[in-house]
């Protein structure tokens, strides 16, 4: 897999703060691994990615399907609501513009739930999502994304607590009503800002 054609995206901060390294994160060169209940299985013969909701056309996607899907190669930047962000990721995959534009946004759609195969959720609003940056990623360093770090397929959200990015994501939901994810549910922050800070609610 060649990386040759990748898009720098880690100027993105500017949108949001001064400084690339958020306040109150720490840069490391490791990649640690977080999950709220260890790695699942999958099988790619049975795998299914599904769209739902307030969309014009629902969709479902098998493995081989949305790997012919189009796809990008960015250098993008990775914040950890613990404390740590990792520089210069290289993350391969298919923007999120690129299955809403195929399923149909409804007009009163404004949030989308992620929902992933260890029965993680997590919320975002619409408008955070339809960013070419948030990609549902497979690759990592032009390699297979490793299973601990959310492989088969997860989401990375650059510009959000990575707690945004649904590690083994098998789906979403347009939503015409906000609804908390996992960790939203047990206080962590809506919006997951990094450069406000916004890791609690």
């Amino acid at each position: 897999m060649s990386t040759n054609d990748m898009t720098d995206v880690t100027e993105l901060y500017r949108e949001f703060g001064e400084e690339r390294l958020p306040p109150g994160q720490r840069e490391t060169s490791a990649f640690p691994v977080l999950s709220k209940s260890g790695t699942p299985e999958w099988d790619p013969e049975t795998w299914e990615f599904t769209v739902t909701g307030a969309v014009e056309e629902e969709l479902s996607f098998s493995w081989e399907e949305f790997r012919e899907l189009p796809t990008v190669t960015q250098r993008q930047d990775f914040h950890c609501v613990t404390g740590w962000s990792k520089f210069d990721c290289a993350f391969t995959g298919v923007p999120f513009p690129t299955i809403a534009e195929r399923a149909g946004v409804r007009e009163g759609a404004v949030h989308v739930m992620f929902s992933a195969l260890d029965d993680y959720t997590t919320d975002l609003p619409l408008e955070d999502c339809l960013r070419d940056e948030v990609l549902f990623a497979w690759a990592y360093d032009g390699e297979e994304l490793p299973a601990d770090h959310g492989g088969p397929l997860r989401v990375v959200t650059p510009h959000k607590y990575a707690y945004k990015g649904a590690k083994w994501v098998d789906g979403i939901e347009f939503l015409t009503e906000p609804e908390p994810g996992y960790w939203e549910r047990r206080g962590y922050s809506e919006t997951a800002n990094p450069w406000n800070e916004e890791r609690y609610s």
